[in-house]
């Protein structure tokens, strides 16, 4: 008996449509891992199998109510899927991992200079920079600054005693577009170790593709947000390395920005 090969009919058009297929059921299921929509989506699942068992028994009253649902089912996932379906159109439509807008190496280093300074004094901080998409929304609801990206000004934003410290200060390209900005808070569970600064810096980077810095005022230690996803604990070399890698500049060696800070550090002392 000879059986029928089951790859004679696979083209080569067929293998690339079922490649781009699964590349866009992962892209889904990487930007719904661990948040809600996987339990909504579950829930999807055990609906359809529910179905296909009611019409396998024939169990029409189960059947009719079901088929009577599935027209409305489209606008349910639209509603529901939202926030996910916008974030995997803009991971779709990125330049890279995080297209960078601060192409000035002076503005990275004044902005490291300022996550460390504020480290150590465990000056609580959230830091957005905006990237490929725009971030006027949140820019609005705060303070307008339209300031240079430097280091006294970011700490003089966030010293206790500021009007300006509650709230984020977002980065536009290399300016300092606003402060004491209020983001949307992330519905996905998370920690309950992180307070209300961490769960803002997640949230706005589940609307859009920016990069959130947070410092944290009780330990002083550094996370680093994107795509909806936080970072918790790096250290100062690992956030260098992660953002220069955003902004798509090569790490440099010795540390500039220790000595610089220990130079200030030492002058204030003094």
């Amino acid at each position: 008996m000879i059986f029928p090969n089951p790859f004679a009919r696979l083209t080569l058009t067929a293998a690339i449509d079922i490649l781009l297929v699964a590349l866009l059921v992962y892209q889904l299921l990487l930007i719904i891992r661990g948040r809600r929509s996987a339990h909504i989506a579950t829930g999807i699942v055990v609906l359809v199998a529910v179905y296909l068992i009611a019409r396998w028994a024939q169990l029409q009253l189960l059947r009719s109510m079901l088929e009577t649902l599935a027209p409305y089912t489209a606008f349910a996932l639209i509603v529901m899927f939202q926030s996910d379906l916008r974030r995997m159109l803009a991971r779709i439509g990125q330049r890279g991992w995080l297209g960078s807008q601060l192409q000035r190496r002076e503005t990275f280093e004044e902005l490291m200079l300022a996550v460390e300074q504020l480290s150590i004094e465990k000056t609580g901080a959230l830091i957005i920079i905006e990237q490929e998409i725009g971030l006027r929304s949140f820019i609005e609801s705060g303070v307008p600054l339209d300031a240079e990206v430097s280091r006294d000004l970011i700490l003089s934003i966030f010293q206790k005693n500021s009007a300006l410290h509650d709230g984020a200060a977002i980065l536009q390209r290399d300016r300092v577009a606003a402060a004491a900005c209020f983001l949307p808070l992330t519905m996905n569970p998370v920690s309950r170790a992180l307070g209300t600064r961490h769960r803002a810096a997640i949230g706005v980077t589940e609307e859009a593709d920016c990069l959130s810095l947070v410092v944290s005022e009780q330990t002083g230690q550094l996370s680093l947000a994107s795509g909806g996803e936080i970072e918790t604990n790096i250290t100062l070399e690992q956030l260098r390395a992660r953002m220069a890698q955003a902004f798509g500049l090569r790490p440099r060696t010795g540390s500039r920005s220790m000595k610089k800070t220990r130079r200030f550090t030492e002058a204030e002392e003094s």
